[in-house]
């Protein structure tokens, strides 16, 4: 005979059994299943937020943007054989590098004035040497381009970054360490593929003697590419060109 103790243990442990069967069973009858909490995403795997474009300072006075690039090679093969300016420091190997933001017409542009001053401060300067590597061009640029951009000094130079930033330089035209041979046109192509949006009616390869000497890109005041038909038609119109080494 079993002793009361055990008998009421055995007859909790029975209830215990029979009410989590119960539900169990009720679940499956209504159709439904326990909930489990849902995971927290760690934060490794949590969706990061999109980079935003910084939104540029908007020039007035003109119809577009050219910014112009020069194949340091060529100019410096032409000018500092020896190397002895920073853009033809062979330690740099300097291919494309900005030779102005130009603001343009449909129709020309003309030489503006300013209320700053036509002197580019070192202070500011040296902050674009990188791209623009001269203090002299990026005095020279202010005065003969800046000036009608309806921009300060720097914000003139922070479109010109933006700009720079903004275009993808297929490989070959990154580096002026070794030398190529290559049409306007496939240039052209190359650049245009690299960047969505570009449209081979917007941007013009010019040469001097045989070889590469800039890249002309068409610009909005956004700095959305854009076609320029002016511009498309004074492009280099040889069959191959040299793209001479540093």
């Amino acid at each position: 005979m079993r002793s009361p103790a055990k008998t009421l243990a055995a007859a909790v442990m029975a209830l215990a059994l029979t009410g989590c069967g119960e539900s169990g069973e009720d679940g499956a009858k209504n159709g439904q299943t326990a909930k489990v909490p849902t995971p927290i995403a760690s934060t490794s795997t949590a969706k990061k937020p999109e980079k935003t474009t910084a939104a540029v300072p908007v020039g007035t006075g003109f119809d577009f943007y050219v910014l112009s690039l020069s194949w340091s090679p060529s100019w410096c093969g032409e000018n500092d054989p020896q190397g002895k300016t920073r853009q033809c420091d062979t330690a740099r190997s300097h291919g494309l590098i900005v030779h102005g933001l130009w603001p343009q017409n449909d129709s020309g542009y003309e030489f503006c004035r300013s209320r700053d001053s036509d002197r580019v401060p070192e202070t500011l300067g040296r902050q674009f040497l990188d791209i623009i590597p001269s203090m002299g061009l990026i005095g020279h640029e202010w005065r003969k381009h800046g000036t009608c951009s309806g921009l300060s000094q720097r914000d003139y130079f922070a479109v010109m970054r933006a700009a720079w930033n903004k275009l993808k330089l297929p490989p070959a035209l990154k580096s002026g360490a070794t030398a190529s041979r290559s049409s306007p046109t496939e240039i052209e192509a190359s650049l245009v593929s690299a960047n969505p949006g570009m449209t081979a009616g917007g941007v013009a390869v010019t040469c001097q003697s045989g070889q590469l000497e800039e890249i002309r890109i068409c610009l909005d005041h956004n700095l959305g590419f854009r076609s320029c038909p002016e511009i498309d038609r004074g492009g280099c119109r040889a069959r191959s060109l040299t793209l001479p080494a540093l």
